[in-house]
């Protein structure tokens, strides 16, 4: 197991990073204000991984109540929640019970508002169950559910107790969304590490093919990159923002179709790239860097070109983007492989020509 630290003073908490972690509840009891438990996972997990955690708990005298959610990013919104608050209430569930979210970042997502919301606040641990929720959304408190005009707009920052990322999960991943949690992976390496973006190069067949060793190395390396930056920056007002690249293109993509249509992960790849061009354009990264980047998305088995929503439409759904600040879409860019920027100033016409040339 490999452990990591999430530095943020008192509220300061472990991520956990091995095989087999789910049974051991060792490792959750410390988190525990009192042995009660609410688990909040979907459908497709539950019946892959619930009991084990039950029972993993019950046998260290944790009572335990299940709620079990409808899966997908569809019902990432009020009506889902409400079942996580109507089981909470139903079982007379204190402000001292954990909320502890199983499954992927969906879950997490809700499951980490729910906490944040019920009775002013409850204890939340995070047990991601795919690779993008256990190398980005498991860490670093955000929370959120979607809106019909745009992703994450209503949520809360709530941090975590424990993140605990069992690796044997991905074992089940759908290779689909294999892809989709590389996508965040390659990210770290763009924004603020160049040398894993080498590494990644060099491993990203040995990811594919889902070795052991080399997804706990990019994962460790991923949460380390992600928990530095939230300990200098926790709720976003300056570095932490560099975390979204792709991210404003991205989500106007998942708006645009329809929550669900494409992965979350797929989204940002495109955006990525779309990002990636208007960097380029704006005479900072470089043709051969440009296609460096695609390469790699294309070698994970990632979108490169995003959906023909057309232009209008896409700056149209990027106004509502919470990057948005005195009217102004702050953007995060690249200068180069491994440095990432928040630009504030780039022509509307430069970021429609941008979108123009990598949709298809």
């Amino acid at each position: 197991m490999r452990t990591l630290t999430v530095a943020l003073g008192a509220r300061s908490y472990p991520i956990h990073i091995g095989r087999d972690l789910l049974g051991e509840a060792a490792l959750l009891l410390p988190q525990l204000k009192t042995p009660r438990v609410a688990i909040v996972t979907n459908e497709v997990v539950a019946p892959r991984y619930l009991d084990r955690l039950q029972a993993a708990l019950a046998s260290a005298g944790v009572r335990v109540t299940a709620v079990v959610l409808p899966d997908g990013e569809a019902h990432k919104d009020w009506t889902t929640l409400n079942l996580i608050f109507d089981a909470l209430l139903g079982e007379r569930c204190e402000r001292s019970t954990t909320l502890v979210a199983l499954g992927g970042g969906v879950v997490g997502d809700m499951g980490g508002f729910a906490a944040a919301c019920y009775q002013r606040g409850m204890p939340f641990v995070q047990i991601p169950t795919t690779l993008l929720a256990q190398v980005d959304s498991s860490v670093g408190g955000k929370t959120a559910i979607n809106h019909p005009l745009g992703k994450n707009m209503i949520g809360a920052f709530w941090q975590p107790k424990l993140v605990l990322a069992d690796t044997a999960t991905l074992d089940t991943l759908p290779a689909r969304e294999l892809a989709a949690g590389l996508a965040e992976v390659i990210k770290y390496g763009l924004i603020r590490d160049p040398d894993f973006f080498v590494w990644l190069e060099a491993n990203l067949e040995r990811l594919l093919a889902r070795e052991p060793e080399a997804l706990a190395d990019a994962i460790e390396r991923s949460c380390r990159n992600k928990a530095e930056v939230v300990a200098a920056d926790e709720t976003e007002q300056g570095e932490r923002a560099l975390l979204n690249l792709g991210h404003s293109f991205g989500h106007a993509i998942e708006t645009g179709l329809g929550y669900g249509e494409w992965l979350h992960g797929e989204a940002v790849a495109a955006g990525t790239m779309m990002a990636a061009e208007l960097s380029h354009r704006l005479g900072w990264l470089a043709a051969d860097e440009v296609e460096r980047i695609a390469a790699l998305f294309e070698r994970a088995g990632l979108p490169v070109w995003g959906p023909s929503l057309g232009t209008a439409r896409y700056l149209e759904l990027m106004a509502h983007d919470k990057k948005v600040e005195a009217g102004r879409l702050r953007l995060v860019l690249l200068k180069s492989i491994g440095r990432a920027v928040i630009h504030a100033d780039a022509a509307e016409a430069d970021i429609a020509a941008a979108i123009a040339a990598r949709c298809r």
